[in-house]
């Protein structure tokens, strides 16, 4: 049997967001979970909620629907010209689907493509709760060996490397771009890809709180040393201390370690000689608003960092 992933893979696109904006344009009250789902996904990217806890928040559009099963069959006849020619030219009756997208929402195309089997994430369409957890990752494995047990994949097609569990245990893998089909193991993906990733996005929130305790340290020690520059020291120092605890525990999800903590600083190093040079060729060449050289410093100064934590601080072991 042939095993396929359904989003970015034999569907042009993510079928939940596309249903997400065609119910937003039919029902405009779906406009009032958007703060909740904002909040939700804040919380995500921090690790607080996981994605299922999160989904489940941004699903409650689905109360705003008046006819949920007619919604579904609109959206598939305006979207199943969207199913890929590749796929349809070799389709067999074994294929499995197996995707993180709710079941409701891709049982009745898979029943139009004369797709038997289907795995997806069980949500309720009338209130978006859950049974059970996102399929995602390993969990796609899992629900395999539960609905088949004997299961044996020939081959295997997905759009994203997080779907490595399932391609670990097929005979082959493959990736999926468009309709550009690579190897599993010669696909090499953009390194531009980690900065749109749940990773960077924490990394941002940490940044910002780092500033903001930067300079409440700052204030602090400066009521004990009488020098603004001198205070400033202690303070970066202990700030910094604060981002490696919320950084390993909050963006690259890592224990605590010295050496870790050793790497951390070293990583702050680009960032440091970057900001300041940043910061002098504005100031001698432009000599615009100080706020200006120090904004643009920390734009260019951060997505190096971050590259440099990942990379060398948080790198993880294949």
């Amino acid at each position: 049997m042939n095993i396929y992933d359904f989003d970015e893979t034999i569907y042009d696109s993510d079928s939940t967001k596309d249903f997400y904006f065609y119910c937003l344009k039919k029902y405009p009250k779906i406009l009032c979970t958007v703060p909740s789902m904002v909040w939700n996904f804040f919380l995500y990217i921090l690790g607080i909620k996981t994605k299922t806890q999160f989904k489940e928040k941004m699903y409650r559009f689905l109360r705003c629907v008046p006819d949920i099963n007619g919604a579904v069959d609109d959206f598939w006849n305006q979207n199943e010209q969207k199913i890929k020619q590749w796929y349809i030219d070799r389709q067999r009756e074994e294929d499995i689907v197996i995707s993180a997208s709710p079941e409701f929402l891709l049982k009745p195309i898979c029943e139009r493509l004369r797709i038997k089997n289907l795995i997806a994430s069980i949500v309720d369409k009338e209130t978006g709760l859950y049974t059970g957890e996102n399929c995602w990752g390993e969990e796609k494995v899992k629900r395999l060996y539960e609905k088949f047990p004997s299961a044996v994949c020939d081959e295997f097609f997905s759009d994203s490397l997080s779907d490595a569990p399932l391609a670990a245990i097929s005979k082959t893998a493959k990736i999926v771009r468009g309709n550009e089909i690579i190897e599993w193991e010669e696909y090499k993906p953009s390194k531009i890809k980690m900065f749109f990733s749940r990773e960077f996005l924490a990394f941002l929130v940490v940044g910002i709180i780092n500033t903001v305790s930067n300079v409440i340290f700052s204030t602090i020690y400066s009521l004990f040393i009488p020098s603004t520059t001198l205070a400033f020291f202690p303070g970066y120092i202990t700030s910094n201390i604060v981002s490696y605890l919320l950084n390993s525990y909050l963006t690259f999800k890592e224990k605590l370690g010295f050496v870790k903590f050793i790497k951390f600083f070293i990583s702050y190093i680009p960032n440091f000689i970057i900001q300041t040079v940043i910061v002098y060729l504005f100031d001698k060449f432009i000599h615009g608003p100080s706020v200006i050289a120090y904004a643009l410093a920390a734009i260019i100064g951060v997505p190096v960092t971050f590259v440099f934590m990942k990379l060398f601080t948080f790198k993880k072991e294949k």
